[in-house]
């Protein structure tokens, strides 16, 4: 009886863009029991992903509007839902749970949780590979593309960087829970960049801490120097840029494991050699985080592993690598916005099923 609003909770979080697919062991039973109590769990079913103030919500559930606004409050502390605030007046609505309710956890981590997390993450991974429109993307580093490229602003991390009037970073939720379980890497921490209303949720629970656009991109070249992967929010215009590495970031650790990480990721380029000038150094097999880099007496590229990241072009001195555009038809325009980018998300599971 206990577990019966965990289980209405899990479905109605699987509703939602981010899903929440069941499994036979019940591990993600597990994960709400740690982090709702019964009655956040109850509340959360009440929401969907649309802010609402306290008022029609509570007229929903037929509740007081001052305890029900006191637990809101409450529950968007936690991260257990998200906030947002127009004109003095608070809005609630529901957060799936990755990107979402589990990024918001940052700092609240218990090696149970992320045992846990890290048994499901495979499972939450086959939901992520099967839609065409992903939660985030690939950019390639800006050092890998050359003056002759024709690149969009929104393919362009530094760009993206600049148009922003409010940015946040916070702690990268995969090297932190790894380092705390001993597997981390070492590599950036502070490596996380949250824009717009998400960065105003970041900073007011404690999430991160603001920065300015020129700290931002010190962030974004010290990623670049570690071999980190730029994956932006899937959208020309998103609210998050994430630095992330091949052996702690739970989407490029999942996707390393399939045969064609390149078909399960939103990217518009591929690395090519040059053969001529390879001296075989084997710099850029240790820099791939996808292991599509191979080198015998010149580096090859795996193309059904390479995912257009760029990390292998910049740190070759004998200009042997470099990216290369998608043909036209392969070519991946971004939804313009995150609500875009949901309802695609939403529209592709629908026609799944």
């Amino acid at each position: 009886m206990d577990d019966d609003v965990y289980i209405k909770l899990a479905k109605h979080l699987d509703r939602l863009p981010g899903g929440f697919p069941a499994t036979e062991s019940g591990v993600e039973i597990r994960i709400l029991k740690r982090l709702f109590m019964p009655w956040e769990a109850e509340t959360a079913l009440a929401l969907a992903m649309k802010p609402e103030p306290v008022s029609a919500i509570a007229q929903r559930l037929g509740a007081d509007e001052s305890e029900l606004g006191q637990l809101l409050e409450t529950m968007s502390k936690k991260g257990l839902i998200l906030r947002s605030a127009k004109s003095g007046q608070n809005f609630y609505m529901a957060a799936q749970f990755v990107v979402g309710i589990w990024e918001y956890h940052v700092n609240d981590l218990d090696e149970g949780l992320i045992r846990d997390f890290n048994e499901y993450s495979p499972f939450l991974m086959k939901t992520w590979v099967k839609q065409k429109t992903k939660q985030m993307r690939i950019v390639p580093v800006s050092a890998s593309i050359s003056a002759e490229m024709s690149v969009t602003p929104y393919e362009e991390a530094e760009k993206i960087i600049r148009q922003q009037s409010r940015i946040v970073v916070a702690p990268c939720i995969c090297r932190k829970e790894q380092e705390m379980i001993g597997k981390g890497c070492g590599k950036l921490e502070e490596a996380c960049l949250i824009f717009g209303g998400g960065a105003y949720f970041y900073e007011e629970n404690g999430l991160g801490r603001p920065i300015s656009q020129e700290e931002a991109l010190d962030i974004l070249n010290k990623g670049m120097e570690a071999g980190l992967v730029v994956q932006p929010g899937n959208a020309q215009k998103p609210l998050n840029i994430c630095l992330c590495c091949g052996c702690c970031c739970q989407i490029l650790k999942n996707l390393n494991a399939f045969d064609s990480p390149a078909k399960a990721v939103c990217s518009n380029y591929y690395a090519v050699v040059n053969e001529d000038n390879c001296t075989a150094c084997g710099l850029c097999q240790e820099r791939c985080q996808m292991n599509a880099v191979t080198v015998d007496e010149t580096a090859h590229v795996n193309l059904e592993r390479c995912i257009g990241c760029g990390l292998c072009v910049p740190t070759c001195d004998f200009d042997a690598m470099h990216i290369a555009e998608k043909e036209p038809s392969e070519r991946y325009v971004p939804p313009a916005n995150l609500t875009e980018t949901y309802k695609r998300i939403v529209q592709e599971r629908m026609q799944m099923k």
